[in-house]
Parts: C-alpha cells; structure tokens; sequence
C-alpha cells in the first residue's frame, strides 16, 4: 500500500507529529576513535510530543580519524615536517603514527 507524501504528512499532523526536511551541506558524526562525515546529506527532524529525532539519509559517506594535537606534533618533530604534513600523513595512515613518521621520512 503507498501513500501520497501529501496525505502522509497530513495523518502524520493528525497523530500530533512534525516533520520538517532541514537543508545541510554535511553532517559530521564523532565517535570516540574517528568522524563520520555525510556529504549533502537528506535530514528530517521529526517531532512528537516535544521530543525531536533526526533521520539521516544518502549522501556520500566518508570516515576520518580523530588526530590529536599531540600526536601532531610528536609527527612534526620527529620528521621536521611542519605541521600539516603531519596531520596529512597522519589522516593517510588512518592515525597511526609510526606508519605517518615512517611515511614522511621516506619523503
């Protein structure tokens, strides 16, 4: 059985719940060990009795370490790059810093 969008949203308002699409460019979801990052992402907020839920959809999806200030800087000095290229290779080697000192020094 489909229904209309029109008369979904309607029976939706009828039960006493929102929906509203929100325009987004990406949505960045941090985990404890890497980000996930959903490019032009579909969002839905929906609301039902003063309790407000997003849905997430689509999009390009793409995953990136957390790299700390530290581990940067420990990267720079042990290679003499700057920083940047630290926090480059860092990225490249997934936040495995004796992968990213051994990549830089092969430079």
């Amino acid at each position: 059985m489909q229904f209309d969008p029109r008369q979904m949203k309607r029976m939706m308002q009828q039960m006493g719940i929102k929906s509203d699409e929100i325009p987004v460019k990406r949505v960045i979801i941090e985990k404890e060990d890497e980000k996930i990052v959903i490019e032009n992402p579909s969002v839905m907020c929906i609301e039902q009795g003063g309790i407000k839920s997003y849905q997430i959809a689509g999009g390009t999806t793409e995953i990136v370490p957390n790299i700390s200030d530290e581990d940067v800087k420990l990267v720079a000095e042990q290679t003499g790059a700057n920083e940047i290229d630290a926090k480059v290779a860092l990225i490249e080697s997934n936040g495995d810093v004796a992968e990213a000192i051994i990549k830089l020094k092969k430079v």
